[in-house]
């Protein structure tokens, strides 16, 4: 008797386990019903941590709430494929780890009306203006760094949002020049930065973790954005 007990808790346990996995909040559902893939069922290797999805964050508080996975357009998740495979190449057991990846309008204006204490021109510099929409927006974009074989996240010289020019691709020479950036750090961005663009993705001047496969010109042509 005590082992069918323990059976059926055990089947009841599996049960529940799997209603659980297959329960989807309403945010991921409406990526799901505008075509865009979650990122760990279609990339082997690539690990996921939304930083807004948690605290540790700018904003110091979770904005995603039950979005904790990564979604991208089907051709973006095809590049995002052909980087981790790449980086796998050149770094056995290295792993691209992403920080944010399809972003809701919604939520795009969240950021933006966080950061009263910059000038909107400076603002544009770290979070797209929601009014001309992210690329973010379009599941087009991604943010994220390189994770060594333990799944830590490798020296970048600052953290994912990090404001200021020690964040900028653009100034690394200068910074490496005067003592502010280590030559690992910068060796670590090249890392990931080699590994995107073999893909075809596009760095930008003033963040080393961000990343478009599309420019928003055409991002905007080819998809819908996500509200």
């Amino acid at each position: 008797m005590k082992n069918l007990f323990a059976k059926a808790v055990i089947m009841l346990l599996i049960s529940l386990s799997v209603k659980a996995q297959k329960t989807t909040c309403a945010a991921e559902l409406s990526l799901q019903k505008q075509g865009l893939l979650e990122v760990t069922s279609h990339v082997p290797g690539v690990l996921v941590e939304l930083k807004y999805a948690t605290t540790d964050n700018f904003m110091k508080k979770d904005v995603y709430g039950c979005l904790t996975h990564a979604y991208l357009q089907k051709e973006t998740m095809a590049m995002l494929k052909k980087a981790q495979e790449n980086l796998g190449k050149a770094h056995t057991g290295y792993h691209l780890l992403i920080y944010d990846a399809a972003r809701p309008l919604s939520k795009q204006w969240e950021l933006w009306n966080t950061l009263t204490e910059y000038s909107p021109e400076k603002r544009r510099t770290y979070v797209a203006d929601p009014k001309e929409h992210s690329i973010h927006n379009y599941g087009s974009a991604i943010d994220l760094t390189v994770a060594d074989e333990t799944g830590k996240p490798l020296e970048m010289g600052t953290k994912y949002d990090f404001f200021g020019e020690m964040a900028y691709p653009k100034e690394e020479a200068r910074l490496l020049k005067a003592g502010k950036l280590s030559q690992k750090a910068i060796d670590n961005r090249l890392i990931l930065r080699k590994a995107m663009k073999s893909a075809g993705f596009m760095p930008i001047e003033y963040e080393w973790w961000h990343f478009n496969a599309f420019s928003r010109k055409v991002a905007k042509e080819k998809f819908s954005v996500i509200p």
